[in-house]
Order: structure tokens, then sequence, then C-alpha cells
């Protein structure tokens, strides 16, 4: 088989084109979800973790088994939601937003990981954003203590 200067340009620039995702599919950062199967607003924040470039592994787990993972992690009974991720040996809690995890690795803080306790309207996963209700998100500290790591207005 034949193939003209024309066809292996092409296929050059298709390869090189998908060249830097492949890399970036390696070094993306990767999180375990524990959540309970039936919750709605888990699979869509897995879903923008996705979207965002995460590789994103699940695991099930139902009622007191799921809290007694967080609260045995260090997660605060206030600081409370409905799923928790673990990245790189943080622990997160609820609806973060996936600009509070990127700083959060970036930063490096001697932490427990992060939290949005509750379900506040219009956090990722949680309804539109340009409708959202203000929230905090929570730095846990390693004495269990919170402190606000970033401050959401109102839309």
């Amino acid at each position: 088989m034949h193939l003209k200067r024309r066809q292996i340009l092409t296929y050059a620039a298709g390869f090189a084109g998908t060249v830097p995702f492949a890399a970036f599919g390696q070094n993306a950062p990767s999180i375990h979800v524990l959540k309970d199967p039936n919750c709605g607003c888990c699979r869509v924040w897995i879903d923008i973790l996705r979207q965002e470039g995460f590789r994103v592994t699940e695991e099930r787990s139902l009622g007191t088994q799921l809290i007694r993972h967080k609260l045995d992690n260090g997660i605060p009974e206030e600081m409370i939601s409905c799923h928790t991720g673990e990245i790189d040996g943080y622990m997160i809690e609820g609806h973060v937003p996936v600009a509070d995890i990127r700083r959060l690795l970036e930063e490096r803080p001697n932490a427990i990981g992060l939290a949005v306790p509750g379900m506040p309207y219009g956090s990722p996963g949680m309804g539109p954003e340009d409708r959202r209700e203000a929230y905090d998100v929570f730095l846990i500290l390693r004495d269990r203590s919170t402190e606000v790591f970033t401050s959401y207005e109102a839309a």
C-alpha cells in the first residue's frame, strides 16, 4: 500500500493532536469517591470531576458504613455531606468545587481535607451556579477543627 504525502501528513497531524490529551490523562489527578448508589447529586458531582479531567473511581457505600468511614478518616460530624472523596492523602467531603480541590493539591496544607457540609443549592452537583445560595468550603485541620478555605457568595 502506497500512501500519498498528503495522507501521511494528515495522519501525522491527527496523531500529534492526540498526544497532549494522552499525556494529560496520565497526569490527571485520581480521586476515589464513596457514595450512596441511589444518590443523584453524587453522580452529577462525579460527572463534573470527570469533565474537569479527574480520573474517578467509585465505591458504593450505605448508611452507617459510609458515616463510619467519614468519621474514622477525620471528618467532623458537623462537616458531613452525602459523598466522600479521597485524593492524594486528602479527604473531600460533599460538593466541593474543582477549583478548591486543585488549590488544596497545589498548596498542600497540613490538613485532613476539605468539606462543604450539607448540600447547599448551587454548589457543584446541586443545581445551577447562577442561582446558588452562599456557602463556605472548610479546611479540616489535623485536630479536626475547621477554618474557612473559600467563601462563595449567593448568585
